[in-house]
């Protein structure tokens, strides 16, 4: 077990070194677009406050162009990082990093599969613990006994098939290949992706731990810090994983679901 976490902790430590180094060297580009998505967030939200009791179809008009837009600032974002990994000394236009058609239509697809995937996991869970019912234990008892292990069993499925937006960026996957070769290279994987996560999102708990015992200024800079250095390195860092556990897979044959699972 300790061979295995300082395995974990080089590989998670390897990861964040190099994403460090790209993110450093082109911070401007890599913040720009992560602005670009969070500004098209807010602007959203906000126009979706002033306009919801005004005129519904402009409103859902304006949601679907908002949605696009940050879906679009989202993989482009992902194929401007796959650009620096494979040339980071190359240049490139604007036009070369906007997602295809096909891309979008396939990112938008799998994500359907990718909820499909979510409920279907917690809804089996529940078929498991409804017998139970019956052998008179506390009824209460087994709802809390079926939320906790559904909300667990859907962060590892979570986690499992999340990098589907990967593949279908760079392998030009279809959607449902994206989704079973997430779960073949996070196969073994699962804990460093966890660590990695955990490294990642470090600040961002932090800030929720100062703003709950009332270190205002401290959270603030915290959270500060965390928006633009630690979210545009979270990016890389991910990319460079998937990338990682993708030379790991080295197969180029389209793997099957079961064999996969465990």
């Amino acid at each position: 077990m300790i061979d295995f976490l300082k395995d974990s902790t080089f590989s998670v430590n390897e990861v964040i070194s190099k994403a460090w180094e790209i993110t450093k060297n082109n911070y401007f580009s890599i913040a720009l677009m992560c602005f670009l998505m969070f500004a098209t967030l807010s602007i959203s939200s906000l126009l979706a406050i002033f306009l919801k009791d005004i005129n519904k179809v402009l409103n859902m008009i304006l949601f679907v162009i908002f949605i696009s837009s940050y879906l679009v600032c989202n993989l482009s974002l992902c194929k401007f990082i796959f650009h620096l990994l494979d040339n980071e000394t190359g240049e490139l236009t604007l036009s070369e990093t906007l997602p295809t058609k096909k891309q979008i239509i396939n990112f938008l697809l799998a994500s359907f599969y990718f909820s499909l995937s979510i409920l279907t996991v917690y809804v089996v869970i529940a078929m498991l613990v409804f017998p139970f019912i019956y052998t008179g234990i506390n009824f209460q008892l087994l709802v809390n006994l079926a939320i906790s292990v559904g909300l667990i069993a859907i962060l590892i499925t979570w986690l499992r098939i999340s990098f589907f937006p990967f593949f279908i960026i760079d392998k030009n996957a279809s959607p449902f290949t994206s989704l079973k070769l997430s779960l073949a290279i996070t196969k073994g994987n699962f804990f460093k992706i966890l660590l990695l996560l955990f490294v990642l999102g470090f600040f961002q708990v932090l800030y929720l731990l100062l703003n709950y015992f009332n270190f205002t200024v401290i959270a603030t800079f915290v959270n500060i810090l965390s928006s633009f250095i630690i979210i545009p390195l979270s990016s890389v860092a991910l990319t460079i994983a998937y990338r990682k556990m993708t030379d790991e897979y080295g197969s180029e044959q389209e793997p099957d679901i079961l064999h996969n699972i465990i």
